[in-house]
């Protein structure tokens, strides 16, 4: 593996696997505008006086609620950063309508619907429509005029999409297709005015309409009632030979799946920037609580076992925030250099998310499992109280388990990551091979000794280049010992791909850290620096064991045992105090008394 150098429009998805962390300029949070910063300080506030204050209202579902809470964000320009201007939107990059996502992550239901608005109600017809779609719909979801949403899921087709039944026929007279099917657990499904719904064309040709309430034959089902997210509508659609204008056909014929794969690599970067700002949320009350709550006459977040609770949840939304911004911008700068070369917005956008569509699903996978460690932990420290509906610490706990299941579960996503790894090396986008045999041929020679690196942060960069080397070794040897099989080795698949999502985060946390101690003295970021070493240290534990799962899956005899050394000789890792590091960055959140960073 060599220390080539990449610039950020030329970097290609996955290929940071197979370069060392020096070859990548990395983008922060610490990199936002005065613009940006205001733009996520408008989302919090009005969370903070128009939704939170009514959550309770809200997760009752109280008729009109939420739609007109919809309309006032639409009118404070919340529903359109991303619409160009044309449309009426505000026209803002991709970093900046993540900040959005983030900074309206935090209101339970409310984040739901706005985000499903937002999201897979708008995107579809603003990407895939035509000139006369997008004029029509677009400027209305934009203001929040209408509300949209997104009909894809059946009650036997989840995951697997394209198995839906929801049929289309062509009428006699040409005018109408005929609809007939259900879906289910359609968001903002109660209320919507606008969906974008699914279905087969003479029942295999998979593609999407423009359906509007009130068209002849459109009907829906009562309010599901949830586990979590109370207030978001849910419901189930029916078509009962529903005439939909064929002008309202979205997009081509049988080409939906263009449609609902492409919106998906933007919906879960989305969602992981959402569930990042409700973690953050999450962890501000906890803290609060921690340090109010008296047992044995001190407050609770003087004891070390709640120190390390605090610190933790830190360190997880730290790590992830950094992977989250790095992969935003990423996709922002691909979208430029595609709009550069005469893309039309929609495709240069879209070309630029599925050029980062593993980053994507690692995305969705980590933030949405940090959101359910932090707001689990939250509940802990609020002890029987967290249990109770009086705090709101417990809707936090129920809201949050969702993000596990839609867009696309965690387990889909974890076997997308390396599915799509392995296809782009297939199709010689991505050198994987190369590099897995040079790791290969390092495990038979004897380790270097001597003429260690001793620049800042050198240690932590060499654990980053082994963690990747321990991806190649295991992977390559997997794909070459199961060959076609490894498809069924879901098990295998899913160790590996905790072993790339636990590289990509810890690197971009490190990239983060190098970039803020080359701009400031590191002694003003030695917390930022503890939350860093202590996240790298944890992953190297957390990639040894994915690793070994891996292995011992697959490989038996000499195989097995020289693996199994290689990959402790790539996962060692220097001792590390991590319970003073951890009580320091505690320290710090309870002097804040919040997520401080």
């Amino acid at each position: 593996m060599s220390a080539s150098t990449s610039t950020t429009t030329s970097l290609k998805g996955g290929e940071w696997l197979i370069k060392e962390s020096n070859a990548f300029e990395s983008y922060t949070p610490e990199d936002f505008n005065e613009e940006q910063l205001m733009v996520k300080e408008m989302c919090l506030q009005f969370l903070q006086t128009e939704v939170l204050p009514v959550a309770d209202r809200i997760d009752k579902l109280e008729p009109g609620l939420m739609p007109s809470l919809m309309v006032k964000a639409g009118q404070q320009g919340l529903l359109g950063a991303s619409i160009p201007e044309e449309y009426g939107g505000l026209g803002k990059d991709f970093v900046t309508s993540t900040l959005v996502n983030e900074g309206l992550g935090g209101g339970y239901s409310f984040s739901v619907a706005i985000a499903a608005h937002t999201g897979i109600g708008t995107l579809p017809i603003l990407y895939f429509g035509t000139d006369e779609q997008k004029q029509k719909y677009i400027p209305k979801l934009a203001d929040g005029e209408w509300k949209g949403a997104y009909g894809l899921t059946e009650p036997n087709s989840g995951s697997d999409a394209l198995s839906a039944k929801t049929a289309a026929l062509l009428s006699a007279d040409g005018k109408n297709y005929i609809l007939n099917g259900q879906k289910c657990w359609i968001t903002n499904g109660g209320f919507a005015d606008v969906y974008t719904v699914f279905a087969k064309i003479d029942g295999d040709k998979f593609s999407a309409f423009i359906v509007e309430r009130g068209f002849e034959g459109f009907t829906q089902g009562p309010e599901e009632h949830k586990m979590g997210i109370k207030g978001s509508s849910t419901v189930q659609l029916y078509f009962q030979d529903c005439k939909v204008p064929i002008e309202n056909l979205l997009g081509e014929v049988g080409k939906g799946h263009i449609i609902a794969f492409n919106i998906l690599n933007i919906g879960r970067l989305k969602l992981c920037a959402a569930a990042l700002g409700a973690s953050k949320m999450a962890l501000n009350m906890t803290i609060d609580y921690a340090k109010t709550r008296e047992q044995f006459k001190t407050a609770i977040a003087n004891f070390g076992a709640i120190k390390y609770k605090l610190a933790e949840a830190a360190i997880r939304i730290f790590a992830s925030e950094s992977a989250l911004y790095r992969t935003s911008k990423w996709i922002d700068d691909k979208e430029i250099e595609q709009a550069n070369a005469s893309k039309p917005f929609n495709e240069a956008l879209l070309g630029a998310a599925e050029e980062f569509a593993v980053e994507c699903a690692i995305l969705k996978v980590h933030g949405s499992e940090v959101l359910d460690y932090v707001v689990d932990e939250g509940v802990q420290v609020f002890g029987g109280n967290g249990f109770s509906d009086e705090y709101v610490i417990s809707r936090a706990y129920r809201d949050s388990r969702i993000n596990r299941i839609y867009e696309g579960t965690n387990e889909i996503n974890r076997l997308l990551t390396i599915d799509m790894i392995l296809k782009r090396t297939m199709k010689g986008k991505l050198d994987l091979m190369g590099p897995a045999m040079a790791v290969s041929k390092e495990l038979m020679s004897i380790p270097e000794f001597g003429n260690e690196d001793e620049t800042p942060f050198a240690a932590e960069k060499k654990s980053i280049l082994n963690m990747k080397k321990s991806i190649l070794m295991v992977a390559g040897a997997a794909v070459q010992k199961l060959m076609m099989k490894i498809s069924d080795e879901q098990e295998i698949l899913m160790n590996i791909a905790d072993m790339a999502i636990e590289t990509f985060v810890a690197e971009s946390t490190l990239l983060r850290i190098i970039k803020m101690a080359d701009k400031q003295a590191e002694a003003s970021v030695s917390v930022q620096i503890d939350m860093m070493r202590c996240y790298l240290n944890d992953a190297v534990d957390r990639v040894n064991k994915a690793g070994k799962e891996a292995i011992n899956g697959f490989a038996d005899g000499d195989e097995q045992r020289m693996m199994l050394l290689g990959l402790k000789r790539f996962t060692k890792a220097a001792p590390f105090n991590s319970k003073d590091a951890r009580r320091r960055i505690a320290d710090t959140l309870i002097a804040a008394n919040k997520y401080a960073w």
